[in-house]
């Protein structure tokens, strides 16, 4: 049975940090590679959400 719409939104992106938010000291990791991370997340999560919603509803 496939989901309701409702059930089963469509992914939203993760929120981009500020430039301001980063310090600059080299944190490992950056917050500018958790938000590539969490796109890389993002990106596969609304891959498989295509699959399943191929009119895009």
């Amino acid at each position: 049975m496939t989901p309701a719409p409702d059930d089963d939104p469509e992914p939203l992106p993760p929120p981009q940090p500020d430039l301001d938010n980063c310090c600059g000291n080299g944190c490992d990791p950056c917050i500018f590679d958790l938000y590539d991370l969490a796109m890389d997340d993002y990106r596969q999560k609304l891959r498989a959400w295509r699959e399943r919603h191929p009119d895009g509803r």
